[in-house]
C-alpha cells in the first residue's frame, strides 16, 4: 500500500467531513460575503483554527472565484495550496541511516494519548535493518506504561532500561544513556509521565532527567517529541501551551487521527505554534505510525 492510500484511510473521517461541508457551502452561483462567513465558521467548527481559518478566508475573498466553472475544486485548491505552504516547512525527519552517533529522544504527552504504543511504533521504524535501540521506561509512575514498553521492546528487539514502578525516572533515564553509550546504540528512546494534574511535579521531573542527560553529553536530548491525541479538539491547544512551559519541544507526533473527522488540528497548531511535525498516527496496527509528509497529508484531507 501506498504512503498516500495509508495517508487517505487515516483520513477518510476528516476529509469525508471537510468535502462533504464545502460542497454544502458552495452553491452554483457567485461566492457571497454570506457564503464566506459560512466557510468561516465550518472550518473553526472543524478545528482548523482562528487564524488560519480567517487567512484562507482572506486568500478566497482575494482570488477571482470563477463561477461559471467548478466553485468546489478552485476552494479546494486554494485551501490546499494554503494547507501545503503552512505546513512543508515543518517537516521533520528523525530516522537518519548515515548518521553514527547515538540519538536521544525525550517522549512526552498526557496519560491517553498512546504515547507508550508511538514509543513503541517509532522504535520498530527505527530498529529497521537491525539498528540496535533502547528504551527506558522513565514513566515510573505508571506500573502498566513500564509492562506495556516491556512487550513492544520484546516486539521490536530493543534494549529496555527500567527500574521498579515509583523510582526515580531521572535514575532510569541516566542508566539508559550509560548503557545506550558504552553499547553503541544508535536510538535512545525515552518514555516521560504525563501527570499534567501535578504541574510542579512534572516539571520538576523533566527538568531532571533533561539535566542528568546533559550530564552525559551537553548534546543530550536531540529531540523532546510531544505526542497528541487528535480525538481531543481544541484541548490538544492547551495541552501544548502547557508542555512547552515545562521544555522546549522540537516536535510533535499526532496518534489517533483515523478516530476524529476534525484532523485539520493539525493546520491549527502549526498556525498558532510552528512546531515541526514528525509523524502521525493512522490506526492501531504497528506499521500505522507514518512519518509526516505535508503534500501527502493535504492531498489524502481533500481526496474525497
Amino acid at each position: 500500500m501506498s504512503l498516500f492510500e495509508k495517508f487517505k484511510i487515516g483520513l477518510n473521517k476528516s476529509s469525508q467531513n471537510l468535502t462533504k461541508g464545502l460542497d454544502d457551502l458552495i452553491f452554483k452561483k457567485k461566492i457571497d460575503e454570506n457564503d464566506l462567513q459560512n466557510f468561516e465558521d465550518f472550518l473553526i467548527e472543524s478545528d482548523v483554527g482562528v487564524e488560519a481559518t480567517k487567512e484562507i478566508k482572506d486568500k478566497i475573498s482575494e482570488e477571482k472565484i470563477n463561477p461559471n466553472s467548478d466553485q468546489l475544486n478552485q476552494v479546494k485548491e486554494i485551501f490546499s495550496k494554503y494547507a501545503y505552504n503552512l505546513l512543508k516547512p515543518l517537516e521533520k525527519k528523525i530516522k537518519d541511516d548515515e548518521e553514527k552517533e547515538l540519538k536521544v529522544i525525550v517522549v512526552a504527552g498526557v496519560n491517553g494519548v498512546g504515547k507508550t504504543t508511538t514509543i513503541g511504533k517509532l522504535g520498530k521504524i527505527l530498529s529497521e535493518n537491525n539498528t540496535k535501540i533502547v528504551f527506558a521506561a522513565a514513566d515510573t509512575f505508571r506500573a502498566a506504561a513500564i509492562s506495556q514498553l516491556e512487550k513492544w521492546s520484546e516486539k521490536v528487539n530493543a534494549k529496555l532500561i527500567k527500574s521498579d514502578h515509583g523510582s526515580d525516572p531521572a535514575s532510569v533515564a541516566f542508566k539508559a544513556a550509560e548503557y545506550s553509550i558504552k553499547n553503541g546504540s544508535k536510538y535512545l528512546i525515552i518514555d516521560t509521565a504525563g501527570r499534567l494534574q501535578n504541574k510542579k511535579n512534572l516539571m520538576d521531573e523533566f527538568k531532571k532527567i533533561i539535566n542528568v542527560l546533559k550530564k552525559q553529553n551537553q548534546s543530550f536530548p536531540h529531540e523532546t517529541i510531544l505526542v497528541l491525541d487528535a480525538t481531543s479538539g481544541q484541548n490538544i491547544i492547551n495541552q501544548v501551551q502547557e508542555f512547552i512551559k515545562l521544555t522546549k519541544i522540537t516536535g510533535l507526533i499526532m496518534t489517533k487521527l483515523d478516530g476524529t473527522a476534525k484532523g485539520g488540528i493539525l493546520i491549527a497548531l502549526a498556525k498558532k505554534f510552528q512546531i515541526p511535525i514528525i509523524a502521525v498516527g493512522v490506526g492501531e496496527k504497528e506499521d500505522d505510525l507514518l512519518f509526516f509528509d505535508a503534500k501527502t497529508f493535504v492531498d489524502a484531507l481533500l481526496s474525497h
